[in-house]
Parts: structure tokens; sequence; C-alpha cells
């Protein structure tokens, strides 16, 4: 079955892992979420991740979740841009979220970058999601 938000899927699959304490959790691997994941990393939201195959030769990604005094890092994430709605911004309305203490991540023509990578590149582009 196909899937019409692949991204969505990954970032559902990282709540609700987080929900449950879980130390891992896997995805189909492609690009754009390996693009995601590394804003990810570099923003200190997760500890890392691996790409593998699964037993049917698929590619995986399995994400290392991170926690703080057992508390889950990522405490909101939320898919802005959808299918069916693109959201586009300029570098200067790019949003703030939680007045800076959260990232939004974006695409740009420079690469998937964090909103703050964006300014100081001084590129808009689409808003795939934002993290607190």
């Amino acid at each position: 079955m196909s899937m019409s938000d692949p991204l969505a899927d990954m970032i559902t699959r990282i709540r609700n892992g987080q929900r449950v304490n879980k130390s891992s959790v896997s995805s189909p691997a492609s690009n754009m979420r390996q693009r995601v994941l590394d804003v990810l990393e570099r923003e200190g939201f997760i500890r890392g991740y691996n790409r593998a195959d699964d037993q049917t030769g698929k590619p995986q990604i399995n994400i290392e979740l991170k926690y703080h005094e057992g508390q889950p890092v990522i405490r909101e994430i939320k898919r802005v841009s959808k299918p069916g709605l693109r959201v586009y911004s300029s570098v200067a309305d790019l949003p703030r979220v939680r007045n800076g203490l959260g990232i939004s991540i974006v695409s740009t023509p420079k690469g998937v970058l964090s909103d703050s990578e964006a300014r100081d590149q001084n590129v808009g582009g689409e808003i795939i999601c934002t993290v607190f």
C-alpha cells in the first residue's frame, strides 16, 4: 500500500515511540527522511540514526530516540506542510517556534535546514515541520 505522506508517517512513528519510551523506532528509508533526521540530530532532538536493510531487503532507518531525566527531548513534533496544503515562507517570515525554544525544519534550495540555519543563509522555502 502506498502512503500519501511518508514524512508524516515517520514523524508519527517518532511521536508514538517516545510516548511509550522506546529506545528506537524504525521507518522505511528515503533521502528526504534522512535529511530531516540530519537536522534533528544536529539540533540535539535525537541521538542518531542508521540505515540498514530489513529481512526482505528493503532499506530501513533505525532512529535512536533521546530522553532527558526520563522525559522525551521532543515534547511536540507537528507536520506543517502537507500534500494537500503546502506551506511556503520567505526568510523574513519564517516562524519562531515557542519564542525560539523550538525549531522549524525548512526545505530550501540549499537543502533541508533548521529555521536558524535558513536565516543565517538567507533562504526561505517549504516549512516541513515544527519541533519543540
